[in-house]
């Protein structure tokens, strides 16, 4: 039974009191901070641009477009693109570049299994080059055209060999959001060199005997080597890689983050917005 109130109303109403409202305020406050604890910051704090973040991206995709395009134009494009250090860097400029537009306009981060497969990816081309290819003790591994012949080439060796390994190696530990790694995808990513080493020899089977690079590299020369020497070299390099996927996976948990944006806006009774 509704007892009439003495204004003649009942004492029902639909509205609520402000009493009731400021309750159902904190409790909103106090559930919206408890579902969000726990949950990574980049789902939380919206992105902000990054307009220095942008730019050094940009310098870095810059550095690998221009070692290939100079590749490109000094030598012939189907010997150019059949090199693991042209792909990767392609890669690179592709990552990277979009990596730079998403810090400038203020969207999120490309996923980690993707900038983590460009890191090994390209510190697979710095590594081989200048432990292997460019090393005169590597065991009959050097390339004997490795040697710079031109400035340009020189300039085309410097980019992709060294200034893009290292930009995208600082990139990824200094200004990337870490723990995104899993052990499952340094396995993955293992899945582009098998591809690579198939497409290598495949590309070498067809070219005739004599054809100038048919094999990219010293190490995948099936005619100094027979296929039994490149599957070992293949199981020895393959399990290389294997360790620095995994290296990349682990460095990813203890590798410093970038800050996180400041809160604008004050605690409670502390003063205005600031």
């Amino acid at each position: 039974m509704i007892t009439p109130t003495p204004s003649g109303r009942s004492g029902y109403s639909g509205r609520s009191s402000p009493t009731s409202r400021s309750g159902r305020s904190g409790r909103s406050a106090t559930a919206f901070a408890a579902g969000a604890a726990g949950v990574p910051a980049e789902a939380v704090v919206p992105p902000v641009r990054r307009p220095r973040v942008a730019a050094l991206r940009g310098l870095i995709a810059l550095a690998a477009v221009t070692g290939v395009v100079i590749d490109l134009v000094t030598g012939s494009a189907f010997r150019v693109l059949s090199y693991f250090t042209v792909q990767s860097n392609v890669l690179v400029a592709v990552v990277l570049g979009l990596s730079a537009w998403r810090a400038w306009g203020a969207r999120r981060p490309l996923p980690p299994w993707l900038t983590g497969a460009t890191v090994f990816f390209i510190a697979i081309t710095g590594l081989v080059y200048h432990l292997v290819l460019a090393n005169g003790s590597s065991g009959g591994f050097t390339m004997t055209d490795v040697g710079p012949t031109s400035d340009w080439h020189a300039l085309a060796n410097h980019l992709l060999h060294t200034v893009t390994p290292l930009g995208v190696a600082l990139d990824w530990l200094l200004l990337t959001r870490p723990g995104g790694l899993r052990p499952r995808h340094a396995a993955l990513w293992l899945l582009y060199p098998l591809a690579y080493l198939a497409f290598a020899l495949t590309r070498g089977a067809l070219l005739p005997p004599g054809s100038p690079a048919r094999y990219p590299y010293p190490f995948l020369d099936v005619a100094a080597h027979g296929y039994a020497g490149i599957l070992g070299n293949a199981i020895i390099f393959g399990s290389a890689f294997y360790a620095l996927a995994l290296l990349t996976v682990t460095l990813d948990r203890f590798r410093p983050g970038p800050r996180a944006p400041k809160n604008r806006i004050s605690p409670q009774a502390a003063g205005p917005l600031k």
